[in-house]
């Protein structure tokens, strides 16, 4: 704690109530005279936000690509860099939540650099570390407007799913951070409750496992994960309400504290061995079975996570059951935390088991070897040593 780097990035931040006014300001700032705008069909058929933009933009507004998918597909992202690459774009803005935001980094990567996607993106040889390729081209200024709360508003790396369900690929570029982020009140309240609330599980989800790593902490980091908690504790109940715009931006703004933990010197994504495994299986099981969301799936498999590798790590399982209340007498029984997160949880009308989303028991092998290959999770590439305790943990989740 008394020993650390904290490393500040330039960005723009606006929200509230017409925060999107802002827009045509930041385009002038970044010199950007050909806005391209990547979103999903949702945001562009359901929602006003694609008309609204090009009526901020006005002439400039080169194009969209709308048909961003789930968890930012390969062939979507690269469709959109052949609309991009057309449209002689200058500027990109991402607009809605995770898969789009990371799509639109990618998508700033394939634009700048020369090479297959498989060759820029994050290697994994046999038996070491991985390596993620220096990318040193100049990358298009990015704009960020979410639609709901997501961590991955502020970030440099951006992982989309394979056409064959396998492992993700990953992608870095600290180039890629946005120069601006929008939390517009009316844009987050045209995501549908649904997706708020799914949303606004993956967050708090973080935030719990963030709790279970703050002893060790450096000041910064304990600020941010002890008040990203606090805002997505409160906020969590309140995002089925589709008139509660609070809600979403105190969710938003949990979203940025997770994304400073990291730039203050914490590793919020292998803060300890339940952060890890989860995080690591619940990608691989996004990236083979697409309709699954990131929210209901942590919390489907957060408690089998503690029942298995909470031995790992005792003082995790103690601070996140004091962060949830608990009494000093249940801090050394994990199964006391499971009930507890259950608890909190259950009102949220989530699925209990995989099997409730129609996840096969056979297709288990594969995701323990997707799992593998995730650099947040598994920097060191230790999991390989405990395929037998995740077997057990996808067992007690199915």
């Amino acid at each position: 704690m008394d020993s650390y780097s904290s490393i500040s990035h330039s960005l723009r931040l606006h929200a509230g109530a017409d925060a999107l006014k802002h827009l045509p300001r930041e385009l002038g700032r970044l010199n950007a005279r050909r806005a391209f705008i990547l979103c999903g069909q949702s945001v562009a058929t359901r929602t006003p936000l694609l008309h609204r933009l090009r009526e901020l933009l006005g002439a400039s507004c080169a194009g969209a690509y709308t048909r961003i998918g789930k968890d930012a597909p390969l062939q979507d992202v690269l469709a959109a860099v052949d609309a991009a690459r057309a449209s002689e774009a200058d500027l990109l803005i991402a607009v809605g939540a995770g898969s789009v935001l990371k799509a639109a980094r990618v998508a700033a990567i394939l634009l700048a650099e020369s090479g297959d996607p498989l060759s820029l993106a994050t290697q994994y040889a046999v038996g070491m570390p991985p390596v993620s390729p220096r990318l040193l081209k100049p990358k298009l200024p990015l704009i960020n407007v979410l639609t709901a709360a997501t961590s991955a508003q502020n970030r440099s790396g951006a992982a989309l799913r394979a056409a064959d369900g396998g492992a993700r690929l990953e992608f870095f570029d600290p180039k890629t951070r946005p120069a601006a982020i929008f939390w517009d009140s009316e844009a987050l309240l045209t995501a549908p409750p649904s997706l708020a609330a799914s949303t606004g599980v993956a967050v708090f989800w973080r935030s719990l496992m963030n709790a279970g790593a703050i002893r060790g902490a450096n000041p910064l980091v304990q600020a941010s994960r002890l008040h990203a908690y606090a805002l997505a504790r409160q906020a969590l109940p309140r995002l089925h309400d589709p008139r509660d715009a609070q809600a979403r931006l105190d969710m938003c703004a949990a979203a940025l504290l997770q994304n400073r933990d990291e730039d203050d010197g914490g590793r919020p994504f292998d803060a300890h061995w339940i952060a890890r495994v989860v995080y690591a299986l619940g990608a691989a099981l996004f990236n083979r079975y697409a309709h699954l969301d990131q929210g209901a799936t942590h919390a489907i498999l957060t408690g089998p996570a503690i029942l298995c590798f909470g031995d790992l790590c005792p003082e995790a399982v103690q601070e996140m059951s004091a962060m949830l209340g608990l009494p000093a007498s249940a801090v050394a029984d994990p199964s006391r935390l499971v009930a507890a997160i259950d608890e909190l949880l259950r009102p949220l009308g989530l699925p209990a088991r995989l099997s409730d989303l129609s996840v096969p028991a056979d297709g288990m092998a594969a995701v323990i070897d997707a799992a593998m290959f995730n650099f947040n999770a598994d920097r060191e590439r230790e999991l390989s040593r405990h395929r037998d305790r995740l077997a057990d943990l996808l067992r007690q989740a199915l």
